[in-house]
């Protein structure tokens, strides 16, 4: 009795809500250490040229490098869609980055 107990446990097929499912596409961990994302979906960033041989480099220079910077927008584009896969949706979805049409009085008419 027991054999065929284990013979049935052994032959189904056990199927779970997990293998279902696509696996979770990973984060750029360097990409985190560097870059972070607002909620209008821009990208910013650290400035650079900021570590050393600084005595060659002007005030105005070292002074604007102490904030941060917001990325062009292809650069941004790149870096959202292979660095931080779930960000770039949002960037997407972001009603302010949609285009506005333009109504005229004659086009209403």
């Amino acid at each position: 009795m027991i054999w065929l107990e284990l013979a049935a446990s052994i032959t189904k097929p056990k199927i779970s809500n997990k293998e279902n499912k696509m696996p979770k596409m990973k984060t750029h961990s360097g990409a985190k250490k560097r870059f972070s994302v607002t909620r209008t979906g821009k990208v910013q960033s650290r400035a650079a040229a900021k570590r050393h041989r600084l005595t060659s480099k002007s005030k105005r220079m070292k002074m604007e490098g102490r904030s941060t910077h917001i990325m062009k927008d292809m650069n941004a584009k790149t870096l959202l869609d292979n660095f931080f896969p779930y960000q770039s949706r949002k960037r997407r979805n972001n009603p302010k980055r949609q285009r506005k049409v333009a109504t005229t009085k004659k086009e209403a008419a």
